[in-house]
Order: C-alpha cells, then sequence, then structure tokens
C-alpha cells in the first residue's frame, strides 16, 4: 500500500521496523513494536494524526446529533438499586434522568433520602466514578470507594451515615476490593478488605499486583494495618473476604487472576483475635469456583460447581467445611443455578430457600424448603416473573425476614426492583427507575444455529415489529450489528440497552450471539472456549454471521460486527479470519496482540483464560489466531473504528494501535469508502463512564455502523 491520496480521511502511514522476535523456534514480526510506548514521541505524532483523521471522518457521518438526541432519550431512564437494609435504615443508589452518575442515598424511617455521595458534586467534571459501598452491620458507617479522573485506581474512605462525615481514609491500592465488616466492640471499628503491597517494594511491572486480605481499625493509619492473609501466595492472585452478621465466621476465598477456579478457607473467630484467624479449609487445590457463607441456622452453605458445571448448592459444618462433607441441599439442574437467598422470617410457616436460574440465559425463580432443599409443590415453588428477561442479586434482610428484593430487566424494560413476600407470594414493583420513556415497538427472538462443528449456538435477535414478515424475519435484508463476547465465563442475557433499541429504531437489526467461552450454559461452555479452544468462539461468531446471511436477516455488505475488551478480541479475529462476511468492524477497548498481551495493562491476570506465550504449546495457540499477527497485505477488510480510553488499565491502549497502524498498511480497500480508523478518549477508562460520555461513544460507534451497513440517518 502506498500513502493514501490526499482526498482519502486517512493520515499517512506509520513507518514500519525490522522487529522480529523468536519465540520457541518461530520467527514473529513486530513491525509497530514502537507503538507500545504511549509516551515516545512518535507515538504521540502518530496518535495525534489518528485523531485528527477520526475527527474529519465522525464530522462528515449523517445522523450523529440525532443519535445522541435518541439515546439521550432512552438513557433518561435513570436507574434504581435494590435496597440494602441495615435496621430501619435502608441505602440505595439512584440516578435521576437528567444526572452524569448515579448517587448513593440512605433512608431513614419517616425522613426523605439522603445523599451519602454524589461523584459529580465531588467532581464536576463526572471523571469520578463509584465503584463500590458497603454499609457496616449497625449501619452506622458505609465503606465506600471512588475512582478518580478516570483512574480506576479505588480509593476507600468511610463515612459517618447520620452525618454524612467522611471519617477514615483515603486508603488507595484498593482495587477491586471487598469489605467484610466485624460488629461494633465498643468505640472499635473494623473490617477486613483487600489491598496491594506498596510499590516502593515491587518492581514497576508488578504494582498492579501482589494484593494481600487486611483487617482495618477505623480511625487508624492503613499503614498499620494487620495481614491477616496472602503471603507467599501467587502475586496475581485475587481475595474475596467475608464474614458473618454476628461476626464469628470469616471466609477468605483465593483466585489466581481470572482462573475458572478458587480456594476458600474459613476461620471461627469467637473467642480468638480477628488479626491472626486460624483457618480451615472449605476447597483447595480442586478445579471448581466455590463461594461459602455460615446462615443464621449455623450451617456452612457451599456454592459450586465443583462436579456440577451449572452449579449446586450443599451444606456441611463449618467445623468439618471439606468436600468430603457436603451434602446437596440443591443438586446440578439442567438450568444454570446463579443465586440462593434464605427467607427465615418468624412470621412464616418453615424457613425458605429462594433460588434463581438461567436457562440460555433467560433467568427464573423457584422457592424451596430451606432444611432439606425440596422445591415447594405447585404454584408456591415458583416465583413469576413479569416477563423474559433477566433478574439482578437476590437480597433479603440480614437480620432475617419474609421479604426478597431483585431487579428485573429484558429488552424493553429499563430494570425495577420487584419485592417478593414469602408469605402470600405476592410479587410487586418496589422501585421503578425515575424517569419514563417512550421505547420503540420492537420484537426480540432467541434462535438456534449450528457452528462450524455441530455444536448449537443461541441468538438473541430484536428488529422493529413492522418491519418483520410473519416468519419474524424482516421483509428485506436490513443493516444488522451482530455483538459477541463470549470469554471468562460471561453471559450477554436479555437486558435494556439504549444503543441496540436506537439502532432497531432507526431501521436495523440487532443480534447479541450467546458465543462458547461465555456463561450461559455453563462452565462446561465456557471452557469450551478458552486456551486451546478459544477458536471455537471466533467459530461461533462466524457461524452466527453467515446464519443471519441465510436467514434473510442481512447481507454481507449490510452487517457489522461488534465486541469490547474480550469482544473485541473476538472481533478482531473476525475481521482478520473472514474479511469478506463483514462491511464494518466496532472493536473497542480490545486485546489484538496476543502474544505479548500479558506484558501489559491486566493482562498477566488473564493466562487462564487465554494461554501463556512462555509455554511453546500456549504460544501456538495464540500465535495461530492473534489479530495483529494475522493482518495480510493486499486484503480487502471492511471499514473499521477502533475506540480506546487513555485511562484503561486492564486492556492497554497500545493494542489498538498496533492493529490500527497494520491494517492500514495491509489494506485494499479504498480508505475513503473503508477506513481505518481510531476514536481515542481521555479521562475514561474500560469501564463505568458518566452518560455524556456514554452517549457520546454510542453516537459515534452506532453513525459509524450505519455509514458502513448503509442504514440511512438523517439529522
Amino acid at each position: 500500500m502506498g500513502t493514501p491520496t490526499s482526498a482519502s480521511p486517512g493520515p499517512q502511514l506509520a513507518p514500519r521496523v525490522d522487529v522480529v522476535d523468536d519465540l520457541h523456534g518461530v520467527a514473529v514480526a513486530d513491525p509497530y513494536r514502537w507503538l507500545e510506548d504511549a509516551d515516545d514521541e512518535r507515538t504521540v505524532a502518530w496518535s495525534r494524526a489518528q485523531d485528527e483523521a477520526w475527527q474529519r471522518w465522525a464530522a462528515a457521518l449523517p445522523g450523529r446529533d440525532r443519535l445522541e438526541r435518541r439515546v439521550r432519550e432512552l438513557m433518561a431512564t435513570g436507574s434504581v438499586g435494590a435496597p440494602v437494609h441495615r435496621g430501619e435504615r435502608v441505602f440505595r443508589t439512584r440516578r435521576e434522568p437528567d444526572a452524569e452518575h448515579g448517587v448513593l442515598l440512605v433512608t431513614d424511617p419517616g425522613s426523605a433520602a439522603r445523599v451519602l455521595v454524589d461523584p459529580v458534586a465531588l467532581d464536576p467534571s463526572g471523571t469520578t466514578t463509584l465503584d463500590a459501598w458497603r454499609p457496616d452491620v449497625e449501619g452506622d458507617l458505609v465503606a465506600y470507594q471512588l475512582s478518580e479522573g478516570g483512574s480506576e485506581e479505588s480509593v476507600l474512605r468511610v463515612l459517618d451515615a447520620t452525618t454524612g462525615e467522611v471519617v477514615d481514609g483515603p486508603i488507595d491500592r484498593a482495587r477491586y476490593s471487598p469489605v467484610a465488616w466485624l460488629p461494633r466492640d465498643g468505640d472499635r471499628r473494623a473490617f477486613y478488605y483487600v489491598r496491594r503491597l506498596p510499590p516502593g517494594q515491587l518492581p514497576e511491572q508488578e504494582r498492579q499486583y501482589h494484593r494481600r486480605v487486611y483487617l482495618h481499625v477505623v480511625g487508624t493509619d492503613p499503614a498499620d494495618d494487620v495481614e491477616v492473609f496472602g503471603a507467599g501466595r501467587s502475586m496475581t492472585n485475587y481475595y474475596g473476604v467475608w464474614t458473618s452478621r454476628d461476626g464469628r465466621w470469616l471466609v477468605v476465598t483465593a483466585s489466581d487472576g481470572t482462573a475458572p477456579r478458587n480456594d476458600a478457607w474459613i476461620a471461627d473467630l469467637s473467642g480468638g483475635d480477628p488479626a491472626s484467624p486460624s483457618f480451615r479449609t472449605v476447597v483447595e487445590g480442586r478445579d471448581a469456583n466455590t463461594s461459602a457463607w455460615v446462615g443464621r441456622d449455623g450451617r456452612l452453605y457451599v456454592f459450586t460447581d465443583l462436579d456440577a458445571p451449572r452449579g449446586r448448592l450443599a451444606v456441611a459444618d463449618p467445623g468439618a467445611p471439606g468436600p468430603e462433607h457436603w451434602t446437596d441441599l440443591v443438586a446440578q439442574s439442567d438450568a444454570l443455578l446463579d443465586d440462593v437467598a434464605v427467607l427465615d422470617g418468624a412470621e412464616l410457616e418453615r424457613p425458605l430457600l429462594v433460588v434463581g436460574w438461567t436457562e440460555h440465559a433467560v433467568s427464573s425463580v423457584t422457592v424451596h424448603d430451606l432444611v432439606t432443599g425440596a422445591r415447594l409443590e405447585g404454584a408456591a415453588g415458583r416465583v413469576e416473573l413479569p416477563g423474559t428477561g433477566s433478574i439482578g442479586g437476590l437480597l433479603g434482610r440480614p437480620e432475617g425476614g419474609h421479604e426478597l428484593w431483585f431487579g428485573y430487566t429484558d429488552t424493553t424494560t429499563p430494570s425495577h426492583v420487584w419485592r417478593y413476600d414469602a408469605r402470600t407470594g405476592a410479587l410487586a414493583v418496589e422501585a421503578a427507575p425515575p424517569g419514563a420513556v417512550d421505547v420503540p415497538p420492537v420484537v426480540s427472538a432467541l434462535l438456534e444455529y449450528p457452528s462450524a462443528d455441530g455444536t448449537t449456538v443461541r441468538l438473541q435477535v430484536t428488529a422493529r415489529a413492522d418491519l418483520l414478515g410473519a416468519d419474524g424475519v424482516p421483509r428485506r435484508p436490513a443493516p444488522t450489528i451482530l455483538y459477541g463476547y463470549g470469554g471468562f465465563g460471561i453471559s450477554l442475557s436479555p437486558h435494556y440497552a439504549p444503543d441496540a433499541l436506537a439502532w432497531v429504531e432507526a431501521g436495523g437489526v440487532y443480534a447479541v450471539a450467546n458465543l462458547r467461552g461465555g456463561g450461559e450454559e455453563g462452565e462446561d461452555w465456557h471452557r469450551a472456549g478458552m486456551r486451546g479452544s478459544k477458536q471455537n468462539v471466533f467459530d461461533d461468531f462466524h457461524a452466527a454471521a453467515r446464519f443471519l446471511v441465510a436467514r434473510g436477516f442481512t447481507t454481507p455488505g449490510q452487517l457489522c460486527a461488534h465486541g469490547g475488551s474480550n469482544g473485541g478480541l473476538l472481533v478482531g479475529a473476525a475481521l482478520t479470519q473472514e474479511p469478506a462476511l463483514f462491511a464494518g468492524i466496532v472493536c473497542s477497548a480490545p486485546l489484538l496482540d496476543m502474544v505479548r498481551y500479558e506484558r501489559h495493562g491486566l493482562g498477566a491476570t488473564w493466562s487462564e483464560e487465554y494461554g501463556s506465550a512462555a509455554v511453546a504449546e500456549e504460544f501456538g495457540w495464540l500465535h495461530a489466531y492473534s489479530p495483529y499477527h494475522r493482518t495480510v497485505e493486499g486484503t480487502a477488510y471492511p471499514s473499521v473504528l477502533f475506540t480506546v480510553f487513555d485511562g484503561d488499565s486492564r486492556v492497554d491502549p497500545l493494542h489498538a494501535r498496533k492493529l490500527c497502524a497494520a491494517l492500514q498498511h495491509a489494506t485494499s480497500s479504498d480508505p475513503a469508502v473503508r477506513p481505518v480508523l481510531l476514536r481515542r478518549e481521555k479521562d475514561v477508562g474500560h469501564g463505568a463512564r458518566s452518560v455524556s460520555r456514554s452517549a457520546g461513544l454510542v453516537r459515534d460507534t452506532l453513525a459509524f455502523a450505519a455509514r458502513a451497513t448503509g442504514l440511512p440517518l438523517d439529522d
């Protein structure tokens, strides 16, 4: 390829350098290695040129303003979270329709709700996010975590729930930290939490790792916190902590990075020092995910996929917590066991267990006898949900009771909080989002198609009702977005999505593929798409594209693939393996250089999902599909938009920079028609963001997809 013409929207091509690594006897070229360094003056200049190219292209995209207005209208539902009870005090989050972020509220009996944490009041720029929060046992104090300036570095503080005054913190290095409070002991308030070691003790490349579990006493110097767990274990471990409401029991879990397995231990704190707990093993060295807690009835509850890839709930004596002592309370079923909650109020005839399930990503809820696990007979054994959708966490009162709360959403319904009363079986809306919107009339269907190896995969397809024929297929092929993820056991379930609704309302089709690698069909489904089986995920996605074409939903010239993070890897693979299947690709915050991914961001924590290039066999898997290494000169690639975020500390934007440069060099497509573009955003990270930033990103990705697929948009 030569230099783009002056009429082209693209910048000058990036220089290629002669960098070749010998990895396990394979010569691996890396001509854009220099783009890994964001501070290199060449990278700075290249990135500035990409910014200018994107801005020129975006300015000419029709319909951007209309899309943003409509997306903002659909986002103007606001949001409301499920209530978290501490005695008579209730905590919850809420976002008003015109607000950039949600706030944390507290309500006292007979009083109006008060704001405890408002990210925008703390930072009017909107770049600060509320990452997590947890009230103490009594409801007097709240530990909360903020990431400031788009940094994704949660800083932990404690506030007084009565006055709103910050009484402790900041405690830094608390990213991904759970908080487990102990009951008040006189004037002493304390909690267990997770914190990274001080950076001065670590090499620079390891400063995002080396977590430990600590005990912190409110009002004391965090430097004096007592380390209670984690020394000598893997530097990439993540830890979970849980304490019982009475403060007797402590449970700690550990997983190495994002591995689909963990270990768990329990300690009896009664009569002992909480700073030096003595642990018994619940499970260790087994290839399974397990969580554990002690119920108000004194039994140890174990939620696990050990010997049950779709999940089971077992019970044991906390004094003998090992797997050999577990007894199934809810055995593995055809559906996936998602969540459980106990209802044991005095108002009930017997204590109950409420169980949340999903089957092909659609939720259901059943009711069981807590003692035996047997499902109640007839209508009493099922909670009739308001539709075919997804529920959030099952949440009861920590002291017990007869009430349960959970969120529910589906394709056209923003999340509402529902209240279930186990005395009567009644289900009613407890809280609705504060804003009302007109949702377009759409139809969603769950379809099945065969992948390359014959495996049945499911596809959620949404389209405007008036554009469909009697067979549920558009009367003529339509511009279509195919979205996927396929990794880390994450499920893509039906939910209210303003971006999908805006696209469908404009006349497009929106399809979501439940690929292997996800969690929609259980842990076996996940493992069928990880490590050496990762190609299955890409094959499932390609088969989804072909299915949509064969069924008449769309054509290759009207099809755009969209994915982010691990889904960015997915569409990067689709782009480089099957470029003729797609007219456009939207690749957000992606992993793309799979040979060097472990060296950057949090990549070292993902080797259990993908494999490691340090191991010859696993390098072979990675190199075979790595999108950066599969670009071929002279290929007619589709239009491509990379979206990256300078504050992303999980997936480094270098991945997108390198493949963007490689594609601009390699493509034989006319860059004035099918460009390769990079949209860069500052002061925001991989995850949470303000409404304005979300709407702007959706506007640009949908306008790009419309241009690539021929969906007509008017301003």
